[in-house]
């Protein structure tokens, strides 16, 4: 089966194309490389002993997108692509609107005009707002507390839309957690371009002295330590939850899962957890609040065990390990 994987160098995206492989997939890449690096593609054949087809194409170029799906059959769509930064959507709206529902619409266009029927959608727990309660299940009120949720938001409800007016889909909505940690090889992890905006890069960068501190984003929230509570997942496990959601697409619908381990960490808590596995001191600041941000956020992963099969098997302790494993080999690519 062809998997076409949109983003697929990226952080998440070049983790599933290795679970992907190693399943027995034949994996097709599209990802403008604006936030990952080409070489990902070689570390996803050092890991998996397969080469992935890779196309250096924007999901905004339909021309681009439509020779793809041309020159392969493609069976399913992983949609990673799009931009995810919650501060930048605040600060660059319409950015976000453009690129993440446009290309999402080129992308969807493409599928249609060839054939091709099943999609897995990148999604976010961000699409629940700002919740009344916790752990969230898939059933609860959904809103969108900045640009970037707005997309993903609008994302869905335009693929609820496109079943309905074509009963032959086949779509899955997993709404990620916070992803962090890295592959065991070492080789791929969390590496953005430019400074990071997600917590552990920025503390593993921190950790090896390419910046200087940590700041922590509000210290006033309403959680045990005032610093934002999150559902981190290990982003091998999030990989592997798209292989059962690929496994369970065979009968039309849409269906939305999430994928979280169902425990909420504060900022803090990584903190004193990253420098407790990797016996390293980090140091940060607390700073005022990021706009778009909310106090709490976790999972209630039920629905995907009960359904797909799909439960997280790592640990904060292995999440933390890892990123700074990876983070070492990074900087020091012959030790």
């Amino acid at each position: 089966m062809s998997v076409l994987v949109t983003g697929g160098t990226g952080y998440i995206g070049s983790h599933t194309c290795v679970e992907l492989i190693k399943n027995g997939y034949d994996v097709i890449i599209a990802d403008n490389l604006s936030n990952s690096k080409a070489d990902v593609v070689d570390k996803i054949e050092k890991i998996t002993g397969t080469r992935p087809a890779f196309y250096k194409v924007d999901i905004l170029d339909k021309e681009g997108m439509e020779r793809i799906f041309f020159a392969h059959k493609i069976d399913s769509v992983v949609h990673f692509a799009g931009k995810k930064a919650v501060g930048e959507s605040v600060q660059e709206p319409l950015l976000y609107y453009h690129n993440n529902i446009t290309g999402t619409i080129i992308l969807l266009e493409a599928m249609l005009k060839y054939g091709c029927s099943r999609i897995v959608f990148s999604s976010s727990a961000t699409v629940y707002g700002a919740p009344k309660t916790v752990p969230i299940k898939e059933d609860f009120p959904l809103s969108a507390a900045s640009p970037y949720g707005a997309t993903k938001l609008y994302i869905e409800g335009m693929l609820k839309d496109l079943y309905n007016a074509n009963k032959e889909l086949s779509v899955t909505l997993l709404r990620y957690f916070n992803p962090i940690g890295a592959h065991d090889s070492g080789l791929i992890g969390d590496n953005p371009n430019g400074i990071p905006n997600n917590l552990m890069p920025y503390i593993t960068r921190v950790a090896r002295g390419a910046l200087p501190r940590l700041g922590v984003f509000g210290n006033d929230y309403p959680t045990p330590d005032g610093t934002g509570v999150r559902d981190y997942i290990h982003v091998i496990d999030l990989a592997l939850g798209h292989i059962k959601a690929l496994e369970h697409m065979d009968k039309p619908g849409v269906n939305a899962y999430n994928l979280g381990t169902g425990k909420g960490y504060s900022v803090l808590d990584i903190i004193k957890t990253f420098e407790k596995v990797n016996s390293i001191k980090i140091p940060y600041e607390i700073t005022e609040r990021r706009p778009g941000d909310i106090a709490e956020c976790y999972s209630d992963p039920t629905k995907a065990k009960e359904e797909l099969g799909w439960t997280a098997k790592y640990g904060l302790e292995e999440m933390c390990r890892s990123a700074w494993i990876f983070e070492n080999k990074l900087s020091k690519p012959n030790s």
